[in-house]
């Protein structure tokens, strides 16, 4: 079968050290995740940071001798016309250098998420991409993973959705005005995960959002928020954030009128209505021991798989362009109330 050669722009954590971290389910990053395809074969890297650079090097080229490294992205791409380009550098530089990769004339973009710092510079990249005939995918993992596969096809058997709420904590800010030029706030950096896998479990798009609960440091950055949307599916959709917690945490609860479904980091519960053991005469929600959750979820490696589908002409792009730019859209309603 045909292979497609790959290539990496950013050769940092996504990009390849995160494929090293024992706790974390494998591969875990784009370069171990290309690496185990048997239909690609990953060719070269380009990395600014030539310390990042020569570590990638050093490993590739135990399992490629010909695997050849560049420090920016045009020398690269005037030695090399790959089928794939992967994005894998900070936020700040999404916009630059995804134009780059379009203009390289791929078979196919992968650009991590987010789309990019604002609505205004994704929406350069979706132009670029529809007048160079060139389809961009968003590594928004949840969407692969099959955890989250399996809660999205059982939420027909839990009835009427009566309300879907995510929740999640960490230390970092979640925003503040000065941070907008690099993206080092939360709600951009992980919040976008938090939009997109809403808006992919209910196939509704989360707008004009209500918000409560602004907590703001010393240093006047936003440390909590709860956003409220109402959706046809659903009419009570809720997103917690904070950004004062000494842990990391992520999980959305989805509750029906005859059934539950709990699923985040580490975790998949499903549950559903069944004759109560507690009170006569009523019906309690009871784990769901029908379901069975896979011990991995495939997530990275099953997001090259739909790259490797897609230029096969057997499947369309599971994490589209245009659905990470309406969750960027989301997101920056959300800012838009919390300045």
């Amino acid at each position: 079968m045909e292979k497609y050669t790959a290539v990496i722009i950013g050769t940092g954590r996504i990009g390849f050290t995160l494929g090293f971290d024992k706790k974390r389910e494998q591969p875990a990053s784009h370069t171990m995740a290309l690496n185990k395809n048997r239909r690609i074969e990953l060719v070269a890297a380009a990395d600014t940071n030539s310390e990042n650079l020569e570590q990638w090097a050093h490993y590739m080229k135990k399992k490629n001798h010909n695997v050849q490294v560049f420090n920016s992205s045009e020398e690269l791409y005037e030695n090399f016309n790959p089928d794939i380009i992967i994005v894998a550098v900070n936020e700040e530089s999404h916009l630059e250098e995804c134009l780059k990769a379009i203009k390289a004339k791929p078979r196919l973009v992968i650009l991590e998420k987010p789309v990019a710092l604002n609505s205004q510079q994704a929406e350069q990249i979706a132009t670029a991409a529809e007048e160079a005939g060139i389809p961009v995918m968003v590594n928004h993992e949840r969407r692969f993973a099959l955890d989250y596969i399996l809660a999205k096809n059982h939420m027909e058997k839990i009835g009427k959705i009566q309300s879907v709420h995510g929740e999640l904590y960490s230390g970092l800010r979640i925003y503040g005005s000065e941070f907008e030029e690099d993206g080092s706030y939360s709600l951009l950096h992980d919040g976008t995960h938090m939009v997109d896998i809403i808006s992919y479990l209910l196939d509704r798009k989360l707008t004009k959002p209500v918000i409560t609960g602004i907590f703001r440091d010393d240093n006047d950055a936003v440390r909590n928020f709860s956003a409220h949307f109402t959706t046809s599916v659903c009419p009570q959709v809720t997103f917690t954030m904070s950004g004062r917690s000494k842990f990391f945490s992520f999980g959305v609860d989805i509750l029906g009128t005859e059934g539950r479904i709990c699923i985040g980091n580490g975790y998949a519960k499903f549950y559903k209505r069944r004759e109560s053991n507690l009170y006569t005469g009523f019906y309690s929600l009871m784990k769901d021991k029908s379901v069975k959750v896979p011990k991995k979820t495939g997530y990275f490696a099953n997001m090259i798989q739909n790259a490797v589908d897609f230029l096969d002409g057997i499947s369309d792009l599971k994490s589209p362009l245009y659905d990470a730019i309406e969750d960027l859209r989301t997101l920056e309603e959300i800012k838009n109330k919390l300045q």
